[in-house]
């Protein structure tokens, strides 16, 4: 069977969301009470319910409800995003909401991995850089973003900038083997082969 080629990544382009706030928890990103759910389908709609809802009950309005921000693709935040619990859902619930990759200062070390193994990057830039970005997103909502994991860059208004991901998870990305279903599905007639040699797989 050919290798799913659909599986690589290596450029994504798009409108850009800008979440300022450092220390960002996953308790914030997906609230406690929606992790009861048997499989991860519309947690998309409850990202951030409670801060969007303690926002819009003082007048103001959280970028996910945003409808200028609608429709896109990469997400752009502050330091440490991600930290807290170790929940899976939370990249769920923002993949499934539409990013398909997240520019930062830093990231938990546990989101960026569940992160990973959903196919959305997550690129480091500076403090200066995400700063600028955020502006530049904010003053035109419109304005398309480029994101090159070959070049580990991010172009956008004519401006270049520079954007790190470690080179294990960017070798992961591009060549496809971040999706370990994928994989396996992939080469499934060698995981039968290797069932069939296992006794406690046949019951012996």
């Amino acid at each position: 069977m050919a290798a799913d080629t659909s599986r690589y990544v290596e450029k994504i382009a798009g409108r850009g969301l800008p979440l300022r706030g450092q220390d960002i928890d996953t308790d914030r990103i997906l609230p406690a009470r929606y992790l009861k759910c048997v499989t991860f389908e519309d947690l998309e709609t409850h990202v951030f319910e409670d801060d969007r809802q303690q926002l819009e009950a003082r007048g103001a309005i959280h970028p996910f409800s945003n409808p200028a921000y609608q429709g896109a693709k990469v997400l752009i935040v502050n330091r440490n995003f991600g930290c807290g619990s170790s929940r899976e859902h939370a990249p769920q619930g923002i993949q499934r909401w539409g990013v398909s990759a997240v520019l930062g200062e830093s990231f938990s070390e546990i989101f960026f991995g569940n992160s990973l193994a959903l196919g959305m990057p997550c690129l480091t830039l500076s403090a200066e850089d995400i700063e600028r970005l955020m502006q530049a997103v904010e003053a035109n909502p419109r304005a398309e973003l480029a994101v090159d994991l070959s070049s580990q860059r991010v172009d956008v208004d004519g401006k270049r900038y520079r954007a790190t991901l470690p080179e294990g998870a960017r070798d992961a990305l591009m060549n496809g083997s971040w999706d370990a279903t994928g994989l396996l599905l992939d080469r499934f007639d060698e995981v039968r082969k290797v069932a069939a040699s296992l006794p406690y797989v046949q019951g012996f």
